[in-house]
């Protein structure tokens, strides 16, 4: 499988990628420790190949790396850490 190249775009608040000239992007809102992540959105022809996961992927990695408390607003982190309990230490109190 192909690598994605995410970016951390902290100037519009997201995590992001552009694959075949369609960009996919994570947003968030940053608060003091807090980190908001509150919607995903991967092209319709794009999905399926991952992106999505490859995005919550690199925000969490981010979260954790910066000691940063997690609310998952989206739906699609909150599965996604469902599914990837190792990040279920993030999640704010």
């Amino acid at each position: 499988m192909k690598t994605i190249d995410i970016r951390h775009n902290p100037g519009e608040q997201r995590f992001e990628t552009t694959i075949n000239g369609q960009l996919a992007v994570l947003l968030y809102q940053r608060s003091g420790n807090r980190i908001a992540f509150t919607h995903t959105q991967v092209p319709p022809d794009l999905r399926g190949q991952g992106i999505g996961g490859a995005l919550a992927k690199s925000a969490l990695d981010y979260a954790s790396e910066n000691q940063l408390q997690v609310l998952p607003f989206c739906s699609f982190v909150a599965d996604y850490i469902e599914r990837n309990p190792k990040y279920l230490s993030l999640l704010a109190n």
